[in-house]
């Protein structure tokens, strides 16, 4: 009875004190250490507050969805004097990078998951969390209208209005279908945990169904044919995890069709993996024919039937249909339909996501953000600005441009403008007078004068270095971060601005703009092996990589029960296999 009380207390201990459950994962890679260690953030204790006795001073800020985006976000906004309140649909926020070893048993959906109020209690601002859809965001008054997507009686009262001085929307992408026939009612998806959670019961249904006795060897050769549209990361890895589940734990299990099994990976372009380095790419081909997977490159979807794809060459034109028992449609992200009504509200309606300027403020209106897969940042062109640069630069309104007048402003120039930066380095320029040199010719740095059209010339080339970011968890996430530590800075910086020279006004912009800085990015190969691209050009793929994917993916769970949970799951997995239940 003491031992139990004793354990009673330790587990509260560690309930109420998440910061006690310290871990640190050392993982031997290459001959070598590598130490993955999470530092949890101080717990605050709670402090209930009275509704009534809110300040009504607080600014209110409203974040729409739970995301990577959102919840980066809420995790980073440290400022008490905001009253901040959630809208989305789901009560968590899900690690949606590890989804597809969840649609084969390798780790556990509720693994993956951290409940939205275990992360707002810890907070020191005041946080209302509301289980709702957004259906209609009203810019003009500040309002958003949502719907609750509860099942029980509220009595009429599903919908309901909450106003906003801030509005953070973080709320995603749905699939893009391409608009081709029979996507939506015959593809399974890769989006949430429940997508996962059906592919799941789909794969083992396959399997089961091809066991049945009456079950001709065609029909079983159809039933157990897994199609993957789309040769990006996500598509890769479901065909890795998937052929590693077959061969590792369902052909013990299920020995009769074993030798029926087939996977096919359909990619319209001419590689798989084609955002990776060439190596990669030129591996994980290497490696699936060697496995069995069968990649069809240059075969586009224009079809889907119950039974059938049919599938176009874009070389010949030739059109085919194959036969398969699931099909998984990995292939682009499409607009949500809140987010489309709210872009023709306000002068966006031709775009695919949602335009912002590079504070990640929504074009066309106030106080209103737009982070992750549903905002693109249009970036300013430097040619936009030219005129308005050189005035700024030629301080003595000599007409002319020289070096030493642009060096005093090349800083505020490559900060507000990122692609002159990358122009330099993409010509292995070492600075800004090389470039003017380069338009001069053989002339001195020190004796270099520019006048407007010459100063146009030599800048003419540098917008071509502008790319969009990518639709990834790592752009949304440090997207999050940046905005919330401008939020936390708001007041200081309004006093103090930060930012860059303001090139068409005067003085500064408030706050620096956002800048991704790429991290690397892993694709999971199976067989315990995953290429890695990392930045400076490095570039590993084999067992290595697969520890290395190990040790960043667990220490990237936002909590550590979720560490826990996700290391004994891949743990479990090595020592028992993978589970094949219909659950």
């Amino acid at each position: 009875m003491r031992g139990s009380t004793i354990f009673q207390r330790v587990s509260r201990a560690f309930h109420d004190h998440p910061s006690l459950s310290k871990l640190l994962v050392v993982i031997t890679v290459s001959g070598g250490g590598l130490v993955a260690y999470a530092e949890a953030n101080q717990v605050n204790t709670p402090q209930i507050t009275d509704s009534s006795e809110v300040d009504s001073k607080k600014k209110k800020v409203v974040v729409l969805g739970t995301g990577w985006a959102g919840t980066s976000f809420l995790r980073n906004l440290n400022d008490p004097s905001y009253e901040v309140q959630v809208v989305s649909p789901r009560n968590y926020f899900a690690f949606t990078p590890l989804l597809p070893s969840v649609t084969c048993g390798t780790v556990e959906a509720r693994s993956i998951v951290e409940p939205v109020r275990n992360i707002v209690r810890k907070k020191k601002e005041d946080v209302q969390f509301f289980e709702a859809e957004c259906i209609k965001i009203d810019a003009k008054n500040k309002k958003i209208y949502c719907r609750s997507n509860l099942n029980n009686n509220l009595n009429g009262q599903e919908e309901f209005v909450v106003d906003y001085d801030f509005l953070v929307i973080g709320i995603g992408a749905n699939v893009n279908t391409f608009n081709t026939p029979g996507v939506m009612e015959n593809c399974h998806f890769l989006k949430e945990v429940e997508d996962a959670q059906k592919i799941r019961r789909t794969v083992i249904d396959c399997f089961e169904r091809a066991s049945l006795p009456t079950v001709s060897d065609e029909e079983k050769k159809r039933i157990l044919h897994f199609a993957v549209v789309g040769g990006g990361p996500t598509g890769v890895e479901f065909a890795a995890e998937l052929h590693d589940f077959v061969n590792e734990d369902l052909v013990k299990l299920y020995p009769g069709v074993k030798d029926l099994v087939k996977i096919t990976l359909l990619e319209a372009g001419g590689h798989i993996l084609s955002m990776f380095d060439k190596r990669i790419t030129t591996f994980a081909e290497a490696k699936f024919q060697r496995e069995g997977i069968d990649v069809k490159t240059g075969s586009m979807v224009v079809k889907v039937s119950d039974k059938e794809i049919s599938t176009k060459e874009t070389k010949t034109g030739e059109i085919s249909t194959i036969p398969y028992g699931m099909v998984l449609w990995s292939t682009g992200i499409g607009t949500r339909p809140v987010i489309k009504d709210f872009m023709a509200q306000i002068g966006q309606a031709n775009r695919r996501a949602l335009a912002t300027d590079e504070w990640l403020r929504v074009e066309g209106c106030d106080n209103v953000y737009a982070l992750g897969d549903c905002a693109t940042i249009n970036q300013r062109k430097v040619m936009e600005d030219i005129s308005a640069i050189f005035t700024k630069a030629d301080k003595d309104n000599s007409g002319t441009l020289t070096v030493k007048e642009f060096q005093e402003v090349i800083a505020d120039i490559c900060e507000r403008y990122p692609q002159v930066e990358l122009y330099l380095k993409n010509k292995q320029m070492r600075d800004i007078a090389d470039l003017l040199k380069e338009s001069k010719g053989d002339v001195a740095k020190e004796s270099i004068e520019l006048n407007i059209e010459e100063f146009k010339s030599a800048l003419s080339q540098v917008d071509s270095q502008m790319k969009l970011l990518p639709a990834t968890a790592q752009v949304a996430a440090q997207q999050g971060v940046y905005l919330a530590k401008c939020f936390n800075r708001m007041e200081e910086c309004e006093k103090n601005p930060e930012g860059p020279l303001r090139f068409r006004g005067s003085g500064r912009h408030r706050f620096r703009p956002f800048r991704y800085k790429h991290l690397g990015q892993f694709a999971p190969l199976g067989g315990e092996q995953t290429a890695a691209q990392l930045p400076g050009d490095w570039v590993s793929i084999g067992h290595s990589s697969q520890w290395l994917w190990y040790s960043v993916y667990a220490s990237k769970q936002v909590s550590w029960r979720n560490r826990a949970l996700v290391v004994s799951d891949w743990t479990r997995r090595f020592i028992f296999g993978r589970d094949s239940s219909r659950i």
